[in-house]
């Protein structure tokens, strides 16, 4: 689900198989709801997420894509082991005594499908080192680790999340998004769906967000936006939505000629 900061209307909203985890499903969001945006004549510059969304690929994708993106790392990302320093321009780390641990390859992971990058070091140079047994333990002979290929797509990211604007984002996220799903699950139907299958399941989340939607353009027609931002997002809304899923329904009912309304 997307929000509008500015008047917390509902922009996107899509139901996804449970069995997927959020982070595979923004490439998704963000295609569809850019499309909807350029449509109405916006420019997206920002992305915030919560870290659910976090991911390599998700940041690389995000900058190719000309957004930047303000999702927090997740908490078991390190850009490389404690105690050992990266040169970019040379791409290998540098150990606390001072030894260098150059770059080999870049493999897919099988447990996850991501794209890692190996750093690993010869034999020779841990013999006579003085911290081997606590760096390399017991059977190692070698000093051997992976970082996440996207690791500059991380730094960046981080460097955006930590600063003033990044607070601020994170502040505003908190704001907006989490109040609307609130008011969703509550007052509008969405604490639990009962339908079977992911088709049914959009019927009602779609059926509720345009609930939503609907008090707040009500307040829009009493009063008077300066931007204008959310009554032309409305307005694209329920020229695609409600046509599309009204009809829908109206063909899927069996509604007998003498009972039609015209």
């Amino acid at each position: 689900m997307s929000v509008d900061t500015a008047h917390h209307v509902i922009t996107d909203i899509q139901a996804y198989h449970a069995d997927g985890k959020d982070s595979q499903q923004l490439e998704d969001i963000t295609k569809r709801l850019q499309r909807r945006l350029w449509k109405e004549g916006f420019v997206w510059q920002n992305c915030v997420a919560d870290t659910g969304y976090s991911s390599g690929e998700n940041y690389a994708f995000l900058e190719a894509m000309g957004l930047k993106s303000f999702i927090p790392a997740h908490g078991t990302y390190k850009g490389g082991p404690d105690g050992f320093e990266y040169d970019e321009q040379k791409d290998h780390y540098v150990c606390p005594q001072g030894k260098i641990i150059p770059f080999k390859k870049v493999f897919i992971e099988k447990k996850n499908h991501t794209k890692k990058k190996e750093y690993r070091g010869s034999k020779g140079l841990c013999i006579d080192c003085p911290i081997r047994s606590a760096c390399l333990g017991k059977s190692a002979q070698e000093k051997k680790f992976t970082v996440t290929y996207y690791r500059e797509e991380y730094e960046r990211n981080i460097g955006r999340v930590n600063s003033r604007q990044g607070r601020y984002m994170k502040a505003k996220r908190q704001s907006t998004v989490e109040p609307v799903f609130g008011t969703l699950t509550q007052f509008m139907g969405l604490r639990k769906i009962n339908t079977i299958g992911i088709h049914q399941a959009n019927k009602v989340m779609h059926l509720s967000a345009m609930a939503y939607n609907l008090k707040k353009y009500l307040k829009f027609t009493h009063k008077k936006v300066k931007s204008g931002v959310g009554k032309r997002l409305l307005s694209g809304f329920y020229k695609i939505t409600l046509y599309k899923r009204f009809c829908f329904d109206m063909r899927a009912f069996k509604i007998r000629p003498e009972y039609q309304m015209i």
